[in-house]
């Protein structure tokens, strides 16, 4: 009888502590939710109604997609995206291919100074970002490549961490699967594209959409690097739609546009989540 008060008891205890826990994380997704729910919402209001509202409404009875249509219309918003979908797509390819040879070289390569030359490479992390960001736009200015894709693209292509991450991937392989392809005459090139790839697939694909979220938020680079519209990103054309385009008192219309880029990332994340957790979870594991 005592076994079944304690029992009970405990039960009890623990559907009240789920209670709690679950209460907490909804209170929680209500509060990182509702920004993006104000958004949708202020973007479905008319410019009228907006302003009409002398207290914020939660609700609209009269909903409009003529703020999406000025979006693309009254503004240039359709050749942003196109700029930034050009320069997310050219950069990640170019820097897939430049971390996945880096990453291989130091998981499987033997080289002199291999392990000096990671450490190195590795040190790089501690440097500033303001301090990379200097010295790329003095580069790029002295090449006269400001104002062009290519001096947008070309300070993206590579990344440090991505490369030890990878590199730790890489190295969780078998020694013993490398030195078999070996026995059997297969080159490293192939040994990569036949074996490591699609072992560490899940991590190669959580990589990849890492860097579109950074390519498509990019701001401080492209900022400083172009000042023609016509090689705007999303991020920076959305200054210019408020300066230049819509007016700083639309805000149902900015709040259309920043639906609308905002829309890709939040669609990306929502189809691959269960990679990228994958892929982050397999990186942090050894053995």
């Amino acid at each position: 009888m005592d076994y079944q008060k304690i029992s009970k008891a405990a039960n009890i205890r623990t559907k009240v502590s789920r209670g709690i826990i679950y209460g907490l994380l909804g209170v929680w997704a209500v509060i990182v939710l509702f920004p993006f729910y104000w958004m949708i919402l202020t973007s479905v209001k008319s410019y009228g109604s907006y302003n009409a509202e002398h207290i914020p409404s939660f609700f609209t009875l009269s909903p409009t997609l003529q703020n999406y249509v000025d979006a693309f219309t009254t503004v240039s918003l359709g050749r942003y995206l196109w700029n930034t979908l050009l320069f997310t797509v050219i950069t990640t390819a170019i820097m897939m291919v430049v971390i996945t040879l880096a990453a291989f070289a130091f998981a499987r390569l033997d080289f002199k100074g291999k392990n000096l030359v990671f450490t190195l490479f590795l040190s790089l992390m501690m440097i500033p970002n303001e301090l990379v960001v200097i010295t790329n736009f003095v580069t790029i200015t002295n090449l006269d490549m400001r104002n062009s894709f290519l001096g947008l693209i070309l300070p993206s292509v590579t990344s440090v961490f991505y490369i030890y991450l990878l590199k730790e991937n890489f190295a969780q392989i078998p020694d013993d699967l490398y030195y078999a392809a070996k026995v059997d005459g297969t080159s490293d090139f192939r040994y990569l594209r036949r074996v490591m790839i699609p072992i560490c697939k899940p991590t190669l694909i959580t990589i990849v959409i890492l860097k579109v979220i950074e390519c498509w938020n990019s701001y401080v680079w492209p900022r400083l690097i172009t000042d023609d519209p016509d090689y705007y990103l999303v991020s920076n054309g959305i200054q210019e739609i408020r300066e230049n385009g819509f007016g700083r008192e639309n805000i149902p219309a900015m709040m259309a546009a920043v639906v609308v880029i905002s829309l890709p990332l939040i669609v990306l994340f929502l189809i691959f989540r269960r990679k990228v957790m994958e892929g982050v979870a397999r990186g942090g594991t050894k053995g």
